[in-house]
């Protein structure tokens, strides 16, 4: 057979080491392009170079692993993640702008313009217009609580879990004699009234005592009448009251009331500019 393939010039010889088989029907590899016999055409039988390169390079970068800047984070990652802001390497749970901190990032100035224009020019053409003679009092709560929701909800403190749909916004002014005048704040609108006025004086850092008996309660009134609201009633039902509503947007007084107090007098001189 080997002497009718040397007259026909038919096969090729096997390139690994001393091998040098010549085989009719030759096999090539498609990794280092060299021409085998049946026993070598594994890419393993062969030492092929082209899978020790695969495995070093596989090797190299599995020992890699960038580390993510951000402060207290130990995450890994295969792959660099760069801020194309910051140009710091960042985790995949960092790597936007508003996560890492980015020394980058600017606040949206263009939108926060627009929405302070709009105010604006709602109160300008309120300046203008004729007062009512009639009873107003509601209607123009609800008017001055819809101006007002745009500025609060730019710079409201609150449980950053809820939802926007469950968000009810407020001016809360605090009792008198603290730092602070009134703090904008958003709560949920499941809330009951002592849930809120717990939640508020958190975030106000206020004395709240009334687990205890003997104490002054800080309690949640309405802007308009100084009433203390009742601690059990949710905020829906007080939005949804029709003869003396809170709005969305609108403003409630916090105060220390005496346990036989029913409200504060002279809200004027709680709800003065912030």
């Amino acid at each position: 057979r080997e002497t009718i393939m040397a007259e026909l010039d038919i096969g090729k010889h096997c390139q690994f080491g001393t091998c040098n088989q010549k085989d009719f029907l030759p096999f090539f590899c498609d990794g280092c392009s060299r021409v085998f016999c049946l026993h070598h055409k594994g890419r393993e039988s062969h030492c092929c170079s082209e899978v020790s390169l695969r495995k070093d390079i596989f090797k190299s970068v599995s020992n890699t692993s960038y580390l993510c800047s951000f402060h207290d984070c130990d995450g890994k990652e295969l792959l660099p993640v760069v801020c194309p802001y910051c140009q710091k390497n960042v985790c995949l749970t960092h790597r936007h702008q508003d996560d890492h901190e980015c020394e980058k990032l600017e606040a949206h100035k263009p939108r926060m313009s627009a929405t302070q224009q709009l105010v604006k020019q709602i109160v300008e053409s309120k300046k203008g217009a004729p007062n009512s003679k009639g009873r107003r009092g509601a209607r123009n709560s609800a008017t001055a609580a819809k101006v007002a929701l745009m500025k609060l909800k730019l710079c409201a403190t609150g449980d950053k879990s809820l939802p926007q749909s469950e968000r009810i916004h407020f001016q809360v002014f605090l009792p008198k004699g603290t730092k602070d005048r009134c703090l904008p704040m958003y709560f949920c609108s499941k809330w009951s009234v002592g849930k809120v006025v717990d939640f508020a004086s958190s975030l106000a850092s206020l004395k709240n005592n009334n687990n205890i008996l003997t104490a002054k309660k800080l309690r949640l009134c309405h802007p308009l009448s100084g009433e203390a609201l009742k601690m059990e009633l949710s905020l829906e039902s007080l939005l949804s009251n029709t003869e003396s509503p809170l709005y969305n947007g609108g403003d409630v007084i916090l105060e220390y009331l005496d346990n036989d107090s029913i409200g504060v007098k002279y809200t004027s001189a709680y709800l003065t500019e912030c």
